[in-house]
């Protein structure tokens, strides 16, 4: 089996999460989506918080140069078996998007 990364970007824009009430809806729904995954998802809730740009030049920025809010890694037996995973994700419902990767395993 191989590990895999969700990445979650972008995502909770005002019209479909526009309440508290809807929040914690969307949040039932996601634990019981990482719930319906099993053991499959190896680390399944990874939030982003305070997040910095060191640039190319050594400069730092406050914030992202992308929309990346937090990951889940997922062991299966293949990208195909993910990608079904991750269109049921209910953050697709509130605006964001997924984007699944391989985790290549490097040796030291």
């Amino acid at each position: 089996m191989s590990q895999y990364a969700i990445v979650y970007t972008g995502g909770f824009d005002g019209d479909q999460v526009s309440t508290p009430e809807e929040a914690n809806e969307h949040q039932t729904k996601y634990i019981a989506w990482l719930e319906g995954l099993g053991d499959a998802a190896v680390s399944p809730m990874n939030p982003l918080l305070s997040t910095i740009t060191i640039n190319p030049d050594g400069s730092v920025d406050e914030g992202s140069k992308m929309s990346m809010s937090g990951f889940t890694i997922i062991e299966a037996d293949s990208l195909d078996d993910v990608i079904l995973m991750a269109k049921e994700c209910p953050f697709l419902d509130v605006g964001g998007s997924l984007e699944v990767s391989e985790l290549m395993r490097m040796r030291s």
